[in-house]
């Protein structure tokens, strides 16, 4: 036996390897790692977010509600109430139940990756079981053709978990992927490259199916025999996401570096990683700047998260857009979304990502409250009245337009503060446990990705509104802003009393 073997495992624990990149966002590992996004984040964007979840809700709920009864005997307004409140709680309750799974197994997976063997096959299972998932969402039809509603939910619970656990396994290689100092801008590529992805997805959808069937242009039918009266056009989507995340994640596993150690036992990895996780909690004083990080982030990062899930479903079905509108909306927030990206690296290393993270923050805050203040009828909480302002196929109202014209402050500032948080953690994160810490900076991300949404689960049952539904997540917003502006930032933390 080995001095090394003889070491007990609180030991080993504490001493996860240690590794650095060297390279900027151009240079082959750091652009592998940031083609990772391109090939994964579209699955996020088009189907939690903008274009199967409205549909599942409107849709699908819609079709369960009607054929249980419920709204027998409600006038017209009060039936419409209730179909949204329901079809919202319904996208609520699935990304609250992913989110507490997440929440409770993401660290240990974190842990483990410092110390265990190569990520990218771990990283391969979690790709292939969002595929299959996404590719079963073409089976998703209303009433009883397709699988269950329950079926789809699991479905989308699974798929939602593997890209919570894609993600940990993904942020843990940021570290290698490049220089210090190149970090934000290899996160803010990934996160921009993501949504110009989504943005050409969903721009193709609306060429090739929803311009045809609407004005018969660019083409006199929607092509491939797509049946639109069966919402083939959004089931396709599933299938085309899957697809996509196979074929373009193949430069990322060729080029990027792996950062884990050939060989090593994932049993004892897992094994002494969650040893690792319980001593960090356990001594969470000794790493105070990070742990009032990931407290903050607990609250303003799963508030952005609900509002980025449930945000797409509650337009939909408030204000009364349908699928062309939706993707019309959903393109030109990806496109924005792709600036932000690049915005977010930018103002890390302008401001720093402490700053940068107040500002995205306040930003966030505002246009939720902007948003709520308009509705069918009115805009500025009743100041200004909505009217028709062009007969054109879509956004024909002062009401659209001013909420489309919304959707880009809050999606550079959501994207930027995906980049600006991730650069705080590798900022904070002690050397060589950037894994474990992104591992709580999971938990910290899906603690209220079920909190959240349960939040406007409940306040949207109790007032059967999915304006005060979504009101309540501007709560979470507040608090995680107070808590980052009492951060210290400075160099990576060291556990107290450390040399």
């Amino acid at each position: 036996m080995t001095d090394t073997d003889a070491l007990p495992a609180a030991t080993e624990t504490a001493a996860p390897r240690s590794h650095t990149g060297t390279g900027g966002a151009f240079d082959r590992s750091g652009f592998a790692w940031a083609v990772f996004e391109w090939a994964r984040n579209p699955y996020y964007i088009l189907i939690v977010i903008y274009i199967f979840a409205p549909y599942f809700a409107g849709q699908i709920i819609g079709a369960d509600v009607r054929a249980s009864g419920i709204l027998d005997g409600l006038s017209p307004e009060e039936a419409q109430r209730t179909l949204n409140a329901r079809g919202q709680t319904a996208i609520a309750a699935v990304t609250k139940g992913a989110g507490f799974v997440g929440a409770f197994t993401a660290p240990f997976l974190g842990a483990a990756l410092d110390r265990g063997g190569r990520r990218k096959p771990v990283l391969a299972v979690f790709l292939g079981l969002i595929a299959l998932m996404s590719w079963m969402l073409w089976y998703a039809i209303p009433g009883e053709d397709g699988l269950s509603t329950r079926t789809v939910m699991i479905a989308l619970m699974i798929a939602y978990v593997c890209y919570t656990y894609s993600e940990v396994t993904h942020n843990s290689m940021l570290a290698v992927s490049g220089s210090q100092r190149s970090l934000p801008s290899i996160s803010g590529l990934g996160l921009g490259l993501g949504n110009l992805a989504a943005t050409l997805m969903m721009l193709a959808l609306v060429m090739v199916f929803l311009l045809p069937n609407q004005i018969h242009w660019p083409f006199s039918q929607p092509l491939f025999g797509i049946d639109m009266a069966k919402f083939e056009h959004v089931r396709l989507a599933g299938p085309i996401c899957a697809i996509w995340l196979i074929l373009f994640s193949i430069p990322f596993f060729l080029f990027a570096e792996d950062g884990g150690t050939k060989g090593a036992s994932w049993t004892k990895a897992f094994k002494d990683g969650a040893n690792g996780v319980f001593t960090t909690i356990r001594e969470a004083a000794k790493y105070l700047q990070m742990m009032k990080f990931l407290l903050a982030r607990m609250f303003y990062a799963d508030a952005m998260a609900a509002l980025l899930a449930l945000g797409a479903v509650y337009v939909s079905l408030f204000l009364g857009w349908g699928i062309l509108e939706m993707t019309a909306y959903a393109i030109f927030g990806s496109a924005w979304g792709f600036g932000g990206g690049l915005f977010g690296g930018w103002l890390d290393t302008k401001f720093g990502p402490k700053h940068a993270l107040i500002i995205e923050i306040i930003a966030m805050i505002a246009i939720l409250v902007f948003q709520l203040s308009i509705t069918r009828e009115t805009l500025f909480f009743g100041l200004v009245d909505n009217y028709l302002v062009w007969n054109g196929l879509i956004f024909q109202t002062l009401s659209d337009l001013v909420y489309l014209g919304s959707i880009s402050v809050l999606a550079v500032t959501a994207t930027a503060s995906i980049s600006s948080s991730r650069s705080m953690l590798v900022h904070l994160a002690p050397a060589g446990r950037s894994g474990e810490f992104f591992g709580l900076y999971a938990i910290a991300g899906t603690v209220t990705v079920w909190a959240g949404p349960l939040l406007v689960e409940i306040f949207t049952k109790a007032f059967n509104s999915q304006r005060l539904g979504m009101a309540s997540i501007s709560a979470l917003f507040v608090v995680g802003l107070v808590i980052m502006t009492t951060i210290k930032t400075g160099e990576p933390e060291r556990p107290a009393g450390s040399a």
